[in-house]
């Protein structure tokens, strides 16, 4: 503990006071309530401030530009600076107590408040928008003008605040969760955060030992022995879990392929299908372990889309069992059987786009995959009018057929020809005789709207949303990585146990030992399980973990940082005095001023030409007077 506290410079203060400091991510039971590190009625009162600041700054509507310019002339050091001290304000029962760490989580409670009043107040929503913007900016600039790391990682980012809302206190979060839900893009790609993230998703802030809610540093990271790295604990790393699951998905992918193309005509399970399933239900008790610690805030596009593949593969085994009830050669048991296995070939799209869901790591996949999953969500839209516009009309077709008895029972067919023309297939020439030419004429009318209206609306919501991803491709990519981390050290486990593995601690330890074994011995057993499930991939972390402690013991030689890599441009910066040649002093002289419009640096030049000119004139003016008396 003492390295980890003169690592990041916590000034002479305890180490196990720097412990204490660091806070879990998440609680690591639904019932388990991190108390705000500071009163959540001071954190409401440094909000307000900060909500009082902003309406200030950003006054009336402004072009979002003005204040996400690099040299704002909005958001100006003076206001990132008074931001800063709203922790440093207050009433005089407060005393001398400092809050500027929440600071930054305040800014980002400003930023949602902003939003509602968005949707709240319509005619002022504009305003209110670039108001959420300036408080993202604001806190970015915090969080990169922060120089001791220490304090922004455990103070900024890593300690959990609440704030007072109906009287009570809310859940205590991070700023390092609080933006990943908001979806807070500016302080995501903030240097800070994406440095406090790489070393969570690094395995170098880890789980204590004592509480799996607080994070210290791996004090392991430059040590050169292979053994000490050979460690199963380190499987709660991010990284490792990540390149796991990727493993077991291919995995997993491989097996539903056998068992597809090995179709068992008598409605036996085979090895390969029993696999299949028993990897399912370890997926099923992972969802529904982390929805149940995490909470709403767990599910996503992926939950979505992986718990309707998990229902598919549920319907398939039950069907299956159904099957295996009736006996062999029996019509029952063959119609049940191929159910079964038609439910399991609809599944094989979700198979192979379930692989997408561990690629987001890759820069390329994942900025695709923000687009397809926005584009998933606009077309709601477009469906939900779709909806509407499809029943008018069926109901209308419906009443022609009461009124002309001669499509009676043409429900089925109106309803085919209207979803063909939904999917740019329309077919004219069923409705030439259906109430003429009331029948005809109104298809014409439908295919219009879907064709002409509908699907350009759909066609535009598509382009505007893959503008705004491509336009933000990076922020967006850091933000899904962002998530990504989240997912894993949110709902920390004691013991981790990856799906399938998670049956294996359920089934085969919590069930016949948790319930009577002593702490201690359960927990070696479980140590002991752990290394004979990870066994191959922990020979493969611990060689990659000693390869990065000797860079690590390098760094730390030099006086850098830990993940300081030295680049081909700092090989032989160690040889240049840039200062003794002369050459500082060139730049200088010649560099332009940024910071500053051109138009107005011409005008200050200008003033100041104009002042020296009246400056002497003045003197003139003074020297003459004498000489005309």
């Amino acid at each position: 503990m003492v390295k980890w506290a003169r690592l990041f410079n916590w000034d002479g203060r305890d180490a196990h006071q720097v412990v204490d400091e660091a806070r879990s991510l998440l609680p690591y039971a639904r019932d388990y309530r991190v108390p705000s590190a500071i009163p959540a009625r001071q954190v409401s009162r440094v909000a307000l401030r900060l909500k009082h600041q902003i309406e200030n700054v950003v006054p009336c509507e402004l072009e979002e530009s003005r204040v996400t310019d690099a040299h704002s002339s909005i958001i100006t050091p003076a206001v990132v600076a008074t931001a800063k001290s709203a922790g440093k304000y207050g009433s005089r029962s407060d005393g001398d107590h400092d809050y500027s760490a929440c600071v930054v989580f305040c800014l980002l409670i400003c930023r949602k408040w902003f939003h509602r009043q968005a949707l709240l107040e319509l005619w002022d929503s504009e305003v209110h928008t670039v108001r959420a913007t300036a408080c993202e900016v604001i806190a970015k600039r915090i969080i990169e003008a922060e120089e001791d790391i220490g304090y922004l990682f455990q103070e900024v980012l890593l300690k959990r605040y609440s704030i007072i809302v109906d009287g009570k206190e809310t859940a205590a979060a991070n700023v390092i969760e609080k933006a990943v839900d908001l979806h807070a893009l500016r302080v995501i790609s903030s240097s800070g955060y994406q440095k406090c993230n790489a070393y969570l998703w690094r395995g170098w802030l880890v789980q204590d030992d004592e509480d799996p809610s607080r994070f210290v540093e791996y004090v392991d990271k430059a040590s050169t022995d292979y053994w000490v790295h050979f460690n199963p604990d380190r499987m709660k790393v991010p990284l490792y879990q990540n390149t796991l699951q990727v493993l077991i998905s291919i995995i997993y992918l491989a097996l539903y392929i056998a068992a597809i193309n090995t179709i068992n005509e008598e409605g036996d399970l085979d090895v390969v299908e029993g696999f299949l399933y028993i990897f399912t239900v370890g997926f099923i008790f992972d969802e529904v372990s982390k929805l149940w610690k995490v909470g709403r805030y767990y599910l996503g596009f992926w939950n979505f889309f992986n718990n309707t593949l998990y229902t598919l593969l549920t319907v398939s085994f039950a069907l299956r069992m159904v099957a295996l009830s009736y006996p062999v050669d029996t019509p029952n048991r063959g119609h049940y059987n191929t159910l079964s296995y038609n439910f399991l070939a609809f599944s094989s799209p979700m198979f192979f786009g379930r692989v997408l869901l561990y690629l987001d790591t890759f820069r390329f996949f994942g900025a695709m995959l923000v687009v397809m999953k926005v584009m998933m969500k606009e077309s709601l839209i477009f469906f939900a009018l779709a909806i509407v516009v499809l029943v008018g009309f069926l109901q209308g077709f419906v009443g022609m057929d009461h009124v002309h008895d001669t499509y009676r029972g043409s429900v089925e067919f109106v309803f085919r020809a209207l979803i063909n023309g939904l999917m740019d297939d329309p077919d004219f020439g069923g409705f030439d005789e259906f109430a003429p030419p009331f029948g005809l004429l109104l298809y014409y009318i439908y295919n219009f709207i879907i064709s002409v209206i509908l699907l350009n609306v759909l066609v535009a919501l598509f382009n505007s949303a893959y503008e705004d991803i491509t336009e933000n491709a990076i922020d967006e990519y850091l933000a899904l990585f962002s998530q990504r981390t989240m997912q894993f050290v949110r709902a920390p486990d004691e013991n981790v146990f990856i799906p399938p593995f998670n049956l294996i601690e359920t089934l085969g330890l919590i069930v016949p030992f948790e319930w009577w074994m002593s702490k201690s011995t359960y927990e070696k057993l479980n140590r002991w399980i752990m290394v004979i499930i990870y066994s191959p991939l922990l020979f493969v972390t611990a060689a990659y973990e000693t390869r990065t402690a000797f860079k690590v013991k390098w760094n730390r030689k030099r006086g850098e940082a830990d993940e300081d890599v030295v680049e081909e441009w700092e090989e032989l910066s160690d040889e240049l005095d840039f200062e003794g040649e002369g050459w500082v002093k060139a730049v200088e002289q010649t560099k332009p001023n940024v910071e500053v419009d051109g138009t107005l640096l011409a005008v200050r030049e200008l003033k100041k030409e104009i002042e020296e000119l009246k400056e002497q004139v003045g003197r003139l003016s003074r020297g003459n007077t004498p000489a005309a008396e």
